[in-house]
């Protein structure tokens, strides 16, 4: 299983980086994980438009998903036909959303072009993978995933503030792709999203083998956060970067 960051900054694209959005490929199936702003055009230095076989969206904001206008584009009006519709997994009234992103009328929507598919916590069978979902502790519905594959996992925490389910998602994976938008005593949300401390604090309990900090906005400080994890998880702790690989073997 291989993952790739298209884009990892977090709430907005910063000056290097799309928004969250991340390739993962098994026996040659590819799943996207998140699309948000400007991640369609970064996703194009890793894999074809018309390669994927699957999406996966853990919640409706912008900066996660709003780039699956811009692939219906890319899809619908594509010269030789729009291919099968590809299956989106998102939270419940992501078919709507979108539509009403994109000022069209919520019915057909883009239904035409993609199959949509809501996601419940528990777990499924997407191509070669087993992807497991759990609600996680953000403001609008908010899942993160458990994808694995011959005997490696990885998880990846969408949004979230600090969650109990989601320690339990990440126990014992090989790598824990793991949110840090917050500064440790600078912002004091709860059930927002984590700081770099925080992220340490979960991949500590769960007992990951490796800890990726990403969704790190432009006004935050990364090194910062990477520290503050590296403090409380004795593991490797290293920052999401665009075109970064990771190969779970």
């Amino acid at each position: 299983m291989k993952l790739t960051v298209v884009g990892c900054s977090g709430s907005f694209p910063s000056a290097e980086s799309p928004c969250s959005s991340y390739l993962i490929e098994a026996d040659g199936y590819r799943v996207v994980l998140d699309l948000g702003n400007g991640a369609l055009g970064a996703l194009q230095k890793y894999c074809g438009l018309y390669d994927i076989d699957a999406v996966l969206l853990s919640h409706l904001h912008a900066d996660h998903c709003i780039d699956l206008c811009a692939y219906w584009v890319a899809r619908n009006y594509r010269l030789e036909g729009c291919p099968e519709p590809v299956p989106v997994y998102g939270p419940a009234g992501t078919a709507d959303r979108l539509a009403r992103a994109y000022d069209m009328p919520e019915q057909p929507g883009m239904t035409e072009v993609f199959d949509f598919r809501t996601l419940t916590e528990g777990s499924f069978r997407l191509g070669p993978l087993t992807v497991t979902t759990v609600r996680v502790s953000h403001p609008v519905e908010t899942f993160a995933f458990r994808i694995e594959h011959g005997g490696r996992s990885l998880v990846y925490s969408g949004d979230t503030g600090e969650c109990a389910a989601l320690v339990e998602l990440a126990r014992g994976a090989d790598l824990f792709l793991c949110e840090a938008a917050y500064t440790h005593g600078k912002e004091t949300f709860t059930a927002v999203h984590l700081n770099g401390r925080e992220a340490g604090e979960h991949a500590a309990a769960a007992g990951v083998g490796r800890l990726v900090l990403t969704h790190i906005p432009p006004w935050t400080d990364p090194e910062v956060n990477r520290r503050d994890a590296a403090a409380v998880y004795a593991g490797p702790v290293e920052l999401a970067r665009p075109g970064a690989t990771y190969e779970l073997r």
